[in-house]
């Protein structure tokens, strides 16, 4: 189920990039390096012609590994995964479960870049990513991470829906730790593409992925709250999670927006109707905000329309 739902993401949102692209932006992150360390080199040599021949040899040894080796790590840390090269290309190095890569990534990648392309001139990376199914050089398999387009056609990018204003924060108490990134990928996904699926075959993945998490947190699906929104919130506090060790923030930020102009990706209502036990009951004036309950509807009897914009 996670095999199918993962290999289904990558091929629908998470492009690899190609060789030919990835190529192209290692030249530009090599021409850019190359004329650092040069204006950096030249500075030093007339900085330090009174010191000896070692110490001359020592502060070239430390420029080549500040520039050429400690300097890509420091960008594509500060970038979450954009150097210059990848940006000019619409690339980004992404982990395995798409989310932004932090500084080990970014120091496993530049250390073995050392001997893939500085050392062989490019021979085992290109090597490497040739005979990889994903594009991948012994850096990205070692690191965890995957550079992939960030430009793609209008239309094709898929949106998490978010999830409804009672449930955001509802599971800030779960470990979250035991999830593996091939199942976040699977759940996200499903979340932008539930709308493409057959109903039926979307109940039953969302089914699926939601009782894989709640196996892996060790705490139920909640009484009430249908598969996909069950996912939303997870999904959710883990992003909130993410945010907070980032930018070190001390409150959940809000459920994200829909991009301007975009409406918001409806959640599918349960396949099997109402639960037969008591719904988690939403927040006083959850009905007047739009909420849409497990069921389907809301007391005003309007049909189902799955999440609505956050106010």
């Amino acid at each position: 189920m996670s095999e199918l739902v993962t290999g289904e993401a990558v091929a629908l949102e998470l492009r690899p990039a190609k060789l030919p692209s990835r190529g192209l932006a290692v030249l530009l992150d090599l021409a850019a390096a190359v004329t650092v360390y040069v204006v950096v080199t030249l500075g030093l040599v007339a900085a330090t012609a009174s010191l000896d021949e070692a110490a001359r040899t020592a502060v070239s040894i430390a420029t080549f590994v500040l520039v050429l080796v400690g300097g890509p790590i420091l960008v594509e840390t500060l970038t979450h995964g954009r150097s210059l090269g990848k940006l000019a290309c619409g690339l980004r190095v992404v982990r395995d479960d798409g989310g932004p890569i932090r500084f080990r990534h970014a120091l496993v990648r530049g250390l073995l870049g050392v001997i893939e392309i500085l050392m062989t001139f490019g021979v085992v990376a290109c090597f490497a990513s040739l005979v990889s199914a994903r594009g991948r050089r012994l850096g990205d398999v070692f690191a965890g991470t995957l550079v992939v387009r960030e430009r793609v056609p209008a239309g094709q990018g898929g949106f998490v829906p978010p999830p409804p204003p009672w449930l955001v924060g509802r599971f800030s108490g779960l470990d979250l730790s035991a999830v593996p990134d091939g199942l976040w990928l699977a759940a996200r996904q499903y979340l932008t593409r539930m709308r493409q699926l057959d109903p039926r075959v979307g109940s039953s993945m969302a089914e699926r992925l939601a009782a894989d998490v709640a196996g892996c947190t060790g705490a139920p699906v909640p009484p009430g709250v249908p598969p996909a929104m069950f996912l939303a919130a997870v999904l959710h506090e883990r992003q909130t999670r993410e945010a907070q060790r980032t930018f070190g923030g001390a409150g959940a930020p809000a459920a994200p927006a829909a991009p301007a102009g975009a409406g918001v990706p409806a959640l599918p209502p349960p396949a099997h109707g109402p639960a037969t036990v008591s719904p988690v009951a939403p927040p006083a004036g959850a009905e007047a905000a739009g909420y849409q309950g497990p069921g389907g509807g809301t007391s005003a009897g309007r049909p189902a329309t799955g999440f609505v914009p956050p106010a």
